[in-house]
This record gives C-alpha cells, structure tokens and sequence, in this order.
C-alpha cells in the first residue's frame, strides 16, 4: 500500500484507488504517477487487494475486500475480473472503473450508468504483441508446423518427409482478411502485408479512405470477407452486434483449406460452428487465443475443447489454444499498468476524458 501525501491538512481531497486484482511487486510506478503536481493539494491511497493475482486459477469476489476500504474507495483498476451491479453497490463512493485493457464487455456498464460511475479502458497497450500473436498463429498453421512437431513427437515419430495437407499454402498472393480494423487489425494489416499476402478487411465504422492510407483493400459485404479469405484473422470487440457473430453461417463461407485465428474476444466466435467446419473440412485450421467462457469451467468444457485436449487424431497439428495470452510481454505488461494510471489520474483527479467509455458506446 502507498500513502501518498503533500499536506497534513485533513481538509483537502483524499482518493483512494484500487488495483483489484494484485499483478505488480511493488507501487513504486503508481507512487510516480499519482503524485500531486505543481498547483495541486490532495492525500492519495492507492491499495493492491489481489483478488486474482497473476498465476492465480481462481479470483476472489470484491466483497473479499474490507468493507472500511471499500467505502472509502474512488477509483478502481482491474485486469481480469468482472464487475456487475451486486459489485457496484459494494463501492458507494466510487467514481471511476478502468478496465485495464481493451474490452470492456465483463463491465456491467448500464448499471455504472445508473451510479455515475466512469467506465475507461486502455485501448492502447500490446497493439504490437496482440497482431505479432495473430500471425505467430497464423504462420503455426498454415506453415504445417503444428501438425509436423505433433507427428515427430508421436510413438513411433513420423516418417522424416513432407507432410500433404491443405494447411500448408504459400503465403504470398493469398488472401488474409481482417474482422475489425482497430489499432491491433491494423497492426495485424501491416505485418501481413509485409509478408506478401493480399489483405482485405472489413469494419463497417472505419471511415472512408483507410484502405487507401494503408495500401489495402477493404469491403463493405461481411460476407465477400469471408468467401475470399483464405487466412481470417478476428480483430473485433464484443458487443451487443458482434457476439456470436461469427458462426457457422459466416464460417461455411471461407475457401476450402483456410485458417481461422482469433485473438480479438472469445464471445465473437461461436465454437460450434469451428467445430462442425473443422470436421466437414471446409476449415483446415484454428488458432484460438480467446474463448466464450474464461477461465475454461471444467463441468462445461465445450466438446471442440475437449477433443483438443485429449488429443483427438481427426485435430492433429490443426489447432492450438493459447491462454488470452496474446497481450502479453513483460514490455507490455509495464504499458498497462502505466496507461491504467495515467488513465486513472487523468479521469479522477485532473477531471479530464481520456478513453472514457460512454454509455452509448457499443
């Protein structure tokens, strides 16, 4: 806990601010960043209540949290947990809520609106690493270096030769398609591009002109997206038009051999509809960063999940699951905890807007 103050004077503003879930060593960042600047007098508290610590399986609920601090608390930053309206009314101060990431969909928000809570999030942070994964995943599977490293390490290995199978593809000239083009479809863009594919998009509110800024095509039918890509790579944020969105209907589309990858939000993708195109063979692979429900609840594992597990001979070398992992380096894990902060102190103390999430926002 840091105690952070300028006066003794029990007359000027005191904020309290919470990192709900515990991720860092020390709060020697926080201390920096939240220190009265020239012209300004106020006491800061801000506490680490590791409701769900990094390495941990499972979170704590807020209520966990002393009821004399919770009370007293403004500001809260949270990483991986929910926050509902039952949570909300455990916190009869607060003021500000930032999501220390992207989405911010396991916000309750029409409740937050109810109690003039401000939702932020940090829509800035491991752009580079979230796009590096996605075609990290992308080049796993349609490189066939999934299925060779499954056959070698299998008893007895395979034969040391080529494998045939409508994963592998030459990646120039090929067709990688883009679902949402934000800062990290962009980024995802710009890497395909440079390794030769042709890469078109789709995002329904990107302004006019994008395409030709970045040297890409773009289309205005969802579903010509998915006809010609031949690598679809899933950039979308979860909201009320897009979850579930990307189901068997749309999956059918792609062309016969193509690789789905998704590392935007598990709620997007409908794994049924992976599944059934996984075994008609119309999908030749799938790399999931992301899945519908997280962590993964053992007394409903989905049976796409399960069968991956137990290493089923029909999924060899054509998927890999990674644990919403996509975000992170240690570089990146430094950006969000300074961009939460500084989104913090500027929406709490300074009263300024930044990446402040308004209620009509999708």
């Amino acid at each position: 806990m840091a105690l952070i103050c300028n006066m003794a004077d029990a007359d000027i503003p005191t904020y309290t601010i919470i990192q709900a879930d515990g991720l860092y060593p020390d709060d020697n960042l926080e201390k920096e960043l939240f220190a009265p600047r020239a012209g300004q007098n106020y006491k800061l508290k801000y506490v680490q209540t590791n409701l769900y610590p990094s390495m941990a399986t499972d979170m704590k609920p807020w209520s966990t949290i002393p009821e004399e601090l919770r009370n007293q608390v403004d500001g809260i930053e949270v990483l991986k947990m929910p926050f509902t309206a039952a949570d909300v009314d455990l916190f009869p101060r607060l003021k500000v809520i930032v999501r220390m990431g992207v989405g911010y969909d396991k916000i309750d928000r029409p409740a937050m609106a109810k109690r003039n809570v401000i939702v932020c999030n940090v829509p800035d942070y491991g752009t580079e690493e979230i796009a590096d994964h996605a075609i990290a995943l992308t080049l796993a599977l349609r490189r066939g270096i999934l299925l060779h490293n499954d056959r070698q390490r299998a008893t007895p290995p395979a034969p040391f030769i080529v494998i045939p199978t409508p994963l592998v593809a030459r990646l120039r000239d090929s067709t990688f398609g883009i679902l949402g083009m934000g800062r990290i479809g962009t980024a995802a863009a710009l890497r395909a591009k440079a390794l030769g594919f042709k890469v078109l998009f789709y995002d329904p509110y990107l302004p006019n002109g994008a395409d030709k800024s970045l040297g890409v095509e773009r289309t205005k039918d969802i579903r010509e997206l998915f006809r010609r890509a031949n690598v679809l790579s899933l950039h979308s944020p979860c909201t009320r038009e897009t979850r579930g969105m990307v189901n068997y209907d749309l999956l059918s589309l792609l062309p016969a051999g193509a690789v789905l990858v998704n590392t935007s939000r598990g709620e997007v993708l409908d794994l049924d509809g992976v599944e059934r195109c996984l075994k008609e063979g119309s999908l030749a692979g799938a790399g999931l960063d992301v899945l519908p429900e997280e962590p993964i609840l053992e007394d409903r594992v989905h049976p796409l999940v399960q069968a991956y597990r137990r290493k089923e001979n029909w999924l060899e070398g054509r998927m890999v699951i990674t644990c919403h992992s996509a975000f992170y380096s240690p570089e990146s894990f430094v950006d969000i905890r300074q961009k939460s902060a500084e989104t913090m102190r500027d929406v709490l103390i300074d009263g300024l807007t930044s990446n402040v999430i308004t209620p009509d926002m999708e």
